[in-house]
């Protein structure tokens, strides 16, 4: 098993040789718009694992995520070929590729944010006039004795468990 410190340096090599040959060298139109976000290398240095976003040509566009992924597959040997001669190790490892979907995934918390924050203006907009349903302290007794009425007198008087004797 090889040292971390050297998958993780290997790992940001075949990150930006893969970066510049996508940009410079492979001239497949799918990958126009295809930028490496990070590299991960296996600790035995066999697999290295690239992460890709793919932008549209506008903000209007919609990405080609299934053109990117062909048009990667295909140029996988490639790919790899230039990583192994600029490597100089004795395995080149594996080229994978995985979507990055880490952004989708924060814009859809934001989007979850914004609507909890939204709910709970609303909630205070409503408690912002409220009032309690019934007297404010519905077990207060004050004034039992002077009503007349023997059941909240007793209500007054009785307290409860408190002076029970049992035996």
């Amino acid at each position: 098993m090889a040292d971390p410190a050297r998958a993780r340096r290997l790992a940001k090599r075949i990150f930006t040789l893969v970066a510049s040959a996508i940009e410079y060298e492979i001239k497949d139109p799918r990958l126009a718009g295809v930028t490496i976000t990070d590299a991960k290398v296996t600790n035995d240095l066999h697999d290295a694992t690239l992460y890709y976003r793919v932008i549209g040509r506008s903000l209007a566009d919609e990405p080609d995520y299934d053109g990117a992924a062909a048009a990667l597959e295909k140029a996988k040997g490639v790919l790899r070929t230039k990583v192994g001669a600029s490597l100089g190790v004795r395995f080149t490892p594996t080229l994978t590729f995985v979507r990055d979907t880490v952004p989708e995934a924060a814009e859809r918390m934001e989007e979850l944010l914004a609507r909890a924050r939204a709910a709970d203006e609303d909630l205070a907009r409503v408690r912002q006039g409220a009032k309690h349903a019934g007297d404010a302290d519905p077990y207060r007794s004050v004034g039992a004795e002077s009503s007349g009425d023997s059941n909240n007198a007793l209500d007054g008087e009785d307290t409860g468990d408190r002076n029970r004797q049992d035996g």
